[in-house]
């Protein structure tokens, strides 16, 4: 949803030329709160992660997430639906058809429809707490019943905590910090300050000054009432010196600290993931995993700045997931803490990172993609305004699919036509054609890995 973004270890762009060690940068740096001053953790009754099979080709492994509002099979894609909304899209025709009944490891591969009607495979969705804090506001949500009756969802659900929202207050959109040659000013837009206490900023919807501090923002992610729930970080801006990117790590430590505490004073059946933050910096990487990992979060996600590509992202991987990996094998099948990519959502990423050991991934990639005319095929990508398709009058986007556009026959020609047109069903239509499509590439990558093929 927010994190696949690149970070410059150094100012000159390579890290032996650091002026400062990463250990004496992190020594001059106030410590967060020692893991002894936590309770240990322990496995929750309302939430739980058990690992249905392990591969032998790989660390890929095969497993459920049990959540109040129902199960979650891994490895599996997070859609966005940042507003409390899919884009475009009625989630009802996106969902899960949650069968109560199946428990078995074949219920973890690809099927078409169930008894309930088209499965659109959809189990999890994240929202942003920052949005909705603003609009309609936490109080708002909690009077309605909470999240999942605000917007009729009985799935699971996540929040992120707004610390992405900070990143792009500060610095301007990530496609435009991806871009920039450098960074002029620190806080720009409707940043204006960024403290220990927390982040302030003018509204984008009223002007009104906003204190985002890591305890709001739990007690927002608690009024909202979703399964899970992250803590306040902050993310540097891409190009961004050892330096600072050590005081960001630093920071965040200590609000999420204060997160996780604010979280336990009133749990409210939620599960909490602890972000591990870092660049590609892998001794930077290295001590936020150690200090993370160390405290009572009921999983992880390992976010901030993902690299430039899938190789960067890899080397952040083999840094972080043996680290988790050990303290996980002294734990039972059935009481293992999840691991969340943040913000990756392509295909080539996705399968690299399963192979790695992560369960979860959440990008608004597929759905963006569908509302600018592409459609993710087995057969590859398929731009639906080339003229090409303007009399494929018995052709589907994909044969193979068994999606609500696909299964009642909407043409190509059809849906070029929309877009020509300008119609909005198109880009539902296209959004939805591409969710279903990244869950039935989870579950076929589930189901590869029970057979030990990956």
């Amino acid at each position: 949803m927010r994190r696949f973004v690149a970070v410059a270890v150094a100012s000159s762009g390579r890290s032996h030329r650091k002026a400062w060690s990463v250990s004496a940068l992190r020594d001059a740096e106030k410590p967060p709160p020692s893991s002894e001053t936590f309770e240990t953790w322990e496995p929750r009754d309302f939430f739980s992660f058990e690992v249905l099979h392990q591969s032998t080709a790989s660390k890929a492994r095969v497993g459920r997430i049990h959540t109040p509002h129902g199960y979650v099979d891994t490895p599996g894609y997070v859609a966005v639906a940042t507003n409390a909304a899919l884009k475009h899209i009625d989630h009802t025709l996106t969902d899960f058809k949650h069968d109560s009944s199946s428990s078995s490891l074949s219920s973890t591969t690809p099927s078409s429809t169930s008894r309930l009607g088209i499965d659109g495979g959809q189990q999890l969705m994240f929202c942003n707490s920052y949005h909705l804090l603003l609009q309609p506001g936490g109080d708002v949500v909690e009077e309605a019943g909470g999240l999942h009756k605000f917007m009729n969802r009985n799935h699971p659900l996540i929040t992120d905590s707004g610390g992405f929202q900070v990143f792009s207050l500060s610095n301007h959109s990530v496609t435009d910090e991806l871009n920039r040659k450098q960074t002029t000013t620190r806080y720009a837009k409707g940043m204006l300050k960024v403290t220990e206490e927390g982040a302030v900023f003018r509204s984008y919807r009223d002007g009104k000054l906003v204190n985002l501090t890591p305890e709001r923002s739990v007690l927002n992610q608690k009024q909202l009432g979703a399964d899970i729930i992250i803590p306040l970080d902050e993310l540097p801006p891409f190009h961004t010196s050892t330096a600072d990117l050590v005081r960001s790590v630093a920071l965040t430590h200590r609000w999420e600290a204060r997160s996780l505490r604010t979280h336990l004073e009133d749990v409210k059946q939620q599960a909490m993931l602890g972000v591990i933050h870092g660049g590609i910096d892998r001794e930077i990487r290295t001590w936020s995993t150690d200090y993370i990992k160390s405290l009572p979060f009921d999983g992880f996600a390992i976010g901030g700045s993902l690299g430039r590509d899938t190789g960067e992202l890899m080397g952040i991987l083999n840094t972080v997931m043996p680290m988790l990996q050990r303290d996980g094998e002294a734990l039972p099948a059935t009481q293992q803490r999840p691991v969340h990519l943040l913000g990756v959502g392509d295909e080539g990423s996705i399968r690299a990172a399963v192979q790695m050991g992560l369960d979860t991934f959440d990008s608004c990639f597929p759905t963006r993609l569908g509302r600018h005319g592409t459609a993710l095929t087995s057969k590859g990508r398929l731009n639906i305004t080339n003229r090409r398709f303007k009399t494929e009058y018995n052709a589907v986007l994909d044969e193979e699919c068994d999606c609500h556009v696909c299964a009642n026959g909407f043409s190509r020609a059809y849906l070029h036509h929309l877009f020509k047109a300008k119609e909005p069903l198109g880009h539902q239509f296209l959004a939805i054609h591409n969710l279903r499509y990244m869950n039935r590439l989870m579950a076929s990558i589930r189901s590869d890995i029970l057979e030990n093929k990956l």
